[in-house]
C-alpha cells in the first residue's frame, strides 16, 4: 500500500515536471491568468462528465465543506494566484528558490499540526533536496535583477499556501477520498480563475478574447496534458499521496519535478545540459531517495508512522 504511495509520488513529480514545458508552449498564445483559468475549467468539465457517467463517485456532505474548502482554498486558488503575481515581479532563478523551499516549510507545519516530525537526519536529505535546486538556480544565474519586496513577499505566501495545502489534504484524507479532494480543487479553481479572468477582460473591454483565444490550435495540445493529466491526474496523485504517507515525506517528490523539467527541456525544447544540472539533480535524487528510504525503513530510524486513515479504502 505505502508502495502505491511512494510510486504516485513519483509519478507526479514526472507529470508537473513535463507541465512546465506545457506550459511555456501555451504561454507563447495566452496569458498566465487566462493558461490557469481554461486548464482548471477543463479539468472540472472532464472530470463532471465522469461523476454523471458515474465512473467516479462524489460524496457531498455538510461535514465535509470546511476540510474542502481549505484544500481548495490553499491550492489551487491562493498558491495560483500568488506564484502567478510572484513571477511577475522576480526573475525565474528568484521564484525557483523560494518555489523549492516548500519542503521545508511542510516539514516544520506537519511536526505543529500534524506530529509527523521527521528525524534529523531524515530532516538532512530534505535540505540536501532542496539545495540541488538552489545549486542549479544559483550556477544559470539569477536571471535580471528584480529586487522587488513585493515580490518575494507573494513567493513567500505561494511557500506557505502549497505548505497548507500539504496539512490540509493530509487531514482531511482521514474522511475523504483522494478523487473527492480533486474533484472539488478543480471546481473551486474553474470559478475563481475563470472569474478573475473574465473581469481582467472586462476591464480591457476584450471579453471576446475569452472565446477567441481557444479558437488557436496551438493552445489545445498544452492545454489538455494540464488540464486533464497535470491538474486531474497529477492533484489526485498528490492527494493520494498524501493520504498515506507523512505530509514532509509525500512533499519531497515535488523537487523531482525540476530534474524531469530540465530533461524534457533537452529532449524536446533542445535546452543544454550542463554540468550544474547534473550535479544538482543528484543532490535532489539522494535527497529525495534518502528521505523516502528512511520512512520505509521505520525500524532502523524511529518516527511517526504513516498510517491509512480511516474510511479511505484502498
Amino acid at each position: 500500500m505505502e508502495k502505491k504511495a511512494h510510486l504516485s509520488g513519483i509519478a507526479f513529480a514526472i507529470i508537473f515536471g513535463f507541465s512546465f514545458m506545457f506550459s511555456k508552449i501555451a504561454l507563447e498564445t495566452l496569458s498566465p491568468i487566462g493558461l490557469i483559468a481554461y486548464r482548471f475549467l477543463l479539468a472540472f468539465l472532464a472530470m463532471t462528465l465522469l461523476r454523471f457517467t458515474k465512473i467516479i463517485v462524489i460524496r457531498f456532505d455538510k461535514r465535509h465543506l470546511w476540510p474542502l474548502f481549505l484544500v481548495a482554498l490553499f491550492q489551487p486558488i491562493l498558491y495560483f494566484i500568488f506564484e502567478t503575481y510572484g513571477l511577475s515581479l522576480t526573475s525565474s532563478g528568484e521564484a525557483g528558490m523560494m518555489i523549492a523551499l516548500i519542503p521545508i516549510a511542510v516539514s516544520i507545519f506537519s511536526t505543529l499540526f500534524l506530529k509527523e516530525k521527521p528525524p534529523l537526519l531524515q530532516l538532512f536529505f530534505i535540505l540536501l533536496s532542496v539545495a540541488g535546486i538552489v545549486t542549479i538556480q544559483i550556477a544559470k544565474g539569477m536571471g535580471a535583477e528584480s529586487n522587488s519586496t513585493w515580490g518575494f513577499i507573494l513567493l513567500a505566501f505561494a511557500v506557505l499556501s502549497a505548505a497548507l495545502f500539504n496539512i490540509a489534504s493530509r487531514h482531511a484524507s482521514k474522511t475523504l477520498k483522494p478523487v473527492e479532494l480533486t474533484y472539488f480543487m478543480m471546481m473551486m479553481g474553474a470559478i475563481s480563475f475563470n472569474l478573475i479572468y473574465f473581469i481582467q477582460l472586462l476591464i480591457q473591454r476584450e471579453p471576446l478574447r475569452y472565446m477567441t483565444e481557444l479558437a488557436d490550435p496551438t493552445v489545445w495540445i498544452p492545454l489538455v496534458y494540464l488540464g486533464l493529466v497535470a491538474s486531474i491526474g497529477g492533484f489526485f496523485l498528490v492527494n493520494y499521496a498524501l493520504s498515506r504517507l507523512p505530509a514532509h515525506v509525500s512533499s519531497i517528490y515535488s523537487n523531482l519535478s525540476t530534474v524531469v523539467a530540465i530533461i524534457a527541456g533537452a529532449l524536446f525544447l533542445k535546452e543544454s545540459i550542463e554540468l550544474y544540472h547534473i550535479l544538482g539533480a543528484l543532490m535532489i535524487i539522494s535527497g529525495v531517495y534518502g528521505t523516502v528510504w528512511m520512512n520505509r525503513h521505520p525500524s532502523r530510524h524511529p518516527k511517526t508512522p504513516a498510517s491509512l486513515p480511516p474510511g479511505v479504502e484502498n
